[in-house]
């Protein structure tokens, strides 16, 4: 059995190596790390930073560091030493050494007739645990930045719930249980697809339990234990945890750089060599990283996998928030000036045979209504509603109600319009507070979504955000979206906070950055920031 799910080869390597973002500057400082608690690599010595750097040693840490940020997916194979010292124009015994420092690192394995792929350290822990909610007792005192939403927009919510209240009473003498949703849902639902140029029969739509319950679903069904799912790296946290737990064998999809979508060579790849049965993409301001995959990588990815026979979930969570450039201001008619939003995933797949659709009101209304839905071929619908007998039966009938009157009305451009202006003040508040007290950490203001990925200056994303704990700030670490703890360089904020609420919380992550720098002991059992 291969001990690896992905190869990269020499060329690309090489290029991901020139590639790097200040490779030298940050292989430096987090060599300087590996020694303090706020590490992000292991390995190395102070020594190695104080004196040149062999170029062994140099090129293991471009690979590490490309390994832990997920740039290249942990059980990835390495091209030979022969082929790579060729594409580098280095010796042989260079990337020999180099190689044999990954595996003294914990970061390289290796086996005679297999080749050598990307590892991590062992002992190193997932971070899949402690997802939990802040506590009510901390609300007061604590900035919750592990969850990405916003409060519900009022008053439209709520008169939404008042129209929806006489349409209960013929509901309320039946049993109440609708596994497939209410018809009114699915059609207000099915023709929203349509007026966008999807033509969709209710027949294709089924309301779930938020977009969790609809991917949920969607796994137990389409994906037998151990079956192989291509996810892109990094990813939504919370997703990956639930694919995890249904048996699912995670093969991790590097994003592009810049927020400029998917890297689809390295999809091409997966696609081709681990044919994994599905996979899941946020096309639609990916969380965490905010990017938007224009029509033409939605296209050329769809192709791809109808190709390798691999069924896409097309999380469109965020879909409704495009909020344009930074600067930008919006109004009902504009939405979002400066920012042309591409055709939905399923317009390139109508039919839905290899893209099935995940939608929600989470992140455009509110979390708290828990309704979303899946779009798909009417079969997979029929075969779905038969599985939720053992599930959960069905969601919510009053709130079904209240989002189709949001849906069919003028509540929800209302709604969604108060919801996008919002989030772009808050956007420019978080981003401003950010360059000015945290001047070495980097990101790229993404155009729509509600999270912002920041690198954070060479330190540990975790060590941060156990030492931001202390100070009373909430904020997820990098691995908590990777696979095997890639992204510990990174930590995700959404901006869901507005000033002078957001340049406090900047501050508190100032100070905990501080802490981790100057090497300050923090806790290690404190409880993880919640992640939505």
């Amino acid at each position: 059995m291969a001990h690896w799910n992905s190869a990269v080869g020499a060329v690309q390597l090489a290029r991901l190596l020139g590639s790097q973002h200040s490779v030298r500057r940050e292989a430096k400082g987090a060599a300087r790390d590996l020694i303090a608690p706020g590490s992000v690599l292991a390995g190395g010595s102070a020594a190695d930073v104080a004196r040149k750097v062999p170029a062994y040693r140099s090129l293991a840490d471009g690979l590490r560091l490309l390994v832990l940020e997920g740039r290249i997916p942990v059980a990835t194979r390495l091209p030979a030493e022969r082929e790579l010292a060729s594409a580098l124009s280095v010796s042989r015994t260079t990337v020999a050494a180099a190689f044999e420092a990954l595996r003294a690192d914990g970061f390289l394995a290796s086996r005679r007739g297999s080749g050598s792929w990307t590892t991590v350290p062992a002992g190193k822990p997932l971070p899949t645990r402690g997802l939990d909610p802040l506590p009510p007792e901390n609300e007061g005192t604590v900035i919750d930045l592990g969850c990405a939403a916003l409060p519900a927009p009022e008053p439209y919510m709520s008169e939404a719930f008042q129209r929806a209240l006489p349409a209960l009473a013929p509901y309320a003498h039946t049993h109440g249980d609708y596994p497939a949703g209410l018809p009114v849902l699915r059609e207000t639902v099915a023709a929203r697809y349509t007026a966008l140029g999807v033509p969709t029969m209710p027949q294709q739509i089924m309301v779930t339990t938020g977009a969790m319950g609809g991917v949920a679903a969607l796994a137990r069904l389409l994906v037998p234990r151990g079956e192989r799912i291509a996810v892109e790296h990094p990813s939504y946290a919370n997703i990956l945890q639930l694919l995890r737990e249904t048996g699912g064998r995670l093969v991790p999809v590097p994003m592009a750089d810049r927020l400029a979508g998917w890297d689809l060579p390295a999809w091409h790849r997966t696609l081709r060599e681990a044919a994994p049965r599905l996979g899941y993409v946020v096309a639609d301001f990916h969380n965490p990283t905010g990017a938007l995959a224009d029509a033409e990588q939605r296209r050329e990815l769809i192709g791809a996998a109808r190709a390798s026979g691999t069924v896409l979930i097309a999380d469109e969570t965020m879909a409704e928030l495009p909020l344009g450039p930074p600067g930008a201001t919006g109004t009902p008619a504009t939405g979002s000036p400066g920012l042309e939003m591409p055709p939905p995933m399923a317009a390139y797949d109508p039919g839905g045979s290899t893209v099935i659709t995940v939608g929600s009101v989470s992140k455009s209304i509110w979390a708290g209504l828990r309704i979303g839905w899946i779009r798909a071929a009417p079969e997979v619908i029929r075969s779905l509603t038969a599985a939720r007998a053992y599930a959960d039966l069905g969601s919510p009938v009053l709130e079904q109600l209240a989002v189709s009157e949001l849906l069919s009305g003028d509540g929800w451009e209302q709604a969604v319009t108060l919801r996008r202006a919002r989030a772009r003040e808050n956007r420019e508040a978080l981003t401003a507070a950010v360059r000015d007290l945290l001047p070495d950490w980097e990101f790229t203001v993404p155009h729509g979504g509600l999270t912002l990925w920041v690198r954070t200056g060479g330190l540990s994303g975790s060590r941060i955000a156990e030492a931001a704990e202390q100070l009373g700030v909430r904020v997820p670490s990098g691995p908590r979206f990777g696979v095997d703890g890639a992204f510990e360089g990174f930590v995700r904020l959404p901006f869901t906070i507005a000033e002078p609420l957001a340049r406090e919380a900047a501050g508190r992550l100032a100070a905990a950055a501080d802490l981790v720098r100057s090497g300050a002991p923090t806790p290690s059992d404190l409880p993880r920031s919640y992640v939505a």
